[in-house]
C-alpha cells in the first residue's frame, strides 16, 4: 500500500519530532483517520524521503517522529525552466500542478500585454503563496522529493531585460518554423516560454526572437495556454528527460 507523503516546510532528521502543516494534520486526523503508529512519509524539498510513525494526535494537532531518511526519487536530467503567461486561477493551478508531475525545475510567471489577469503587490504575494502551495501538494502526490521553485510574476518586458543564462530558449508559438519534437542536439538546459489566454502579442515575439528565444511549434492545431507547456514538457522530457 502507498503511504501518504506530506510535504513539510522545515528541515527534517532521523530522531526528530515534528508537527505536520494544519491542513496535512486535518487530513491524516479527519479523512484518513490514522491512529498512533501509522507510518507516513514527509520530506522537506532537499531531495530525500524521512519514514516517520504517528507519535501524538489531539483534536487537528498532529505529531509526527522521524524513523530514517532514505533516498527520494532522482529527478529529469532535463533542467528546464518553465517561463509561463499566468492565466486565470484554476488554469494556472492546473499548469503548475502538471508541469510539478513532469520534473520542471523552475516557474516564472510573467505578466505581457494579453494578460487578463492583473495583479498588484499584495494580490501577487498571495497568488504566489497559493502557487507554492499548489506545487507542495503536487510534489506529494506524483512522488518528487524537490520542490521545483516558483518565483513572483514579473513584466514580461522586465523579465526579458534580466540576466540571461546558456539555456536554449524555446518560444512555443503556431507560427513556429520547426516543430519542437524535431529539436535537434543534446538537450541540457531550457527555457521554455508560453504566452496567456491571448498569446504574446507581435511585439513581444520580436522581442523574445532578439533576446535568443527559437520559436516552435506543436502539432497542427491552437492550443490553450494550459494544455501548451504541460504538452510541450512532456515531448521535451521524451526527447532529453526522464521519459526517453
Amino acid at each position: 500500500m502507498r503511504l501518504t507523503r506530506v510535504h513539510v516546510a522545515e528541515p527534517l532528521a532521523p530522531a526528530a519530532e515534528v508537527a505536520l502543516p494544519e491542513a496535512a494534520a486535518v487530513h491524516v486526523a479527519r479523512v484518513l483517520r490514522l491512529r498512533p503508529g501509522a507510518i507516513l512519509v514527509l520530506f522537506d524539498g532537499s531531495g530525500a524521503d524521512f519514514r516517520g510513525e504517528v507519535a501524538a494526535i489531539a483534536g487537528d494537532r498532529v505529531r509526527v517522529r522521524i524513523l530514517e531518511r532514505v533516498a527520494g526519487l532522482p529527478e529529469s536530467r532535463l533542467d528546464v525552466t518553465l517561463v509561463q503567461g499566468v492565466s486565470r486561477g484554476e488554469r494556472m493551478d492546473w499548469t503548475l500542478q502538471k508541469a510539478t508531475e513532469l520534473g520542471v525545475r523552475r516557474i516564472q510567471p510573467v505578466l505581457s500585454a494579453r494578460s487578463v489577469v492583473r495583479l498588484d503587490d499584495r494580490q501577487a504575494e498571495r497568488r504566489l503563496r497559493h502557487w507554492q502551495a499548489v506545487i507542495a501538494s503536487a510534489c506529494e502526490q506524483c512522488g518528487r522529493s524537490v520542490l521545483p521553485s516558483v518565483a513572483s510574476p514579473l513584466d514580461f518586458t522586465r523579465w526579458l531585460g534580466g540576466p540571461r543564462g546558456d539555456a536554449r530558449r524555446l518560444l512555443l508559438s503556431p507560427d513556429g518554423a520547426e516543430p519542437l519534437a524535431a529539436l535537434a542536439g543534446d538537450l541540457e538546459r531550457v527555457e521554455l516560454l508560453i504566452g496567456p489566454e491571448g498569446g504574446l502579442d507581435a511585439g513581444e515575439v520580436a522581442a523574445a526572437e532578439r533576446a535568443g528565444f527559437e520559436p516552435v511549434r506543436l502539432g497542427p492545431r491552437v492550443l490553450r495556454t494550459e494544455t501548451a507547456g504541460v504538452a510541450a514538457l512532456a515531448v521535451l522530457q521524451a526527447l532529453a528527460g526522464d521519459l526517453r
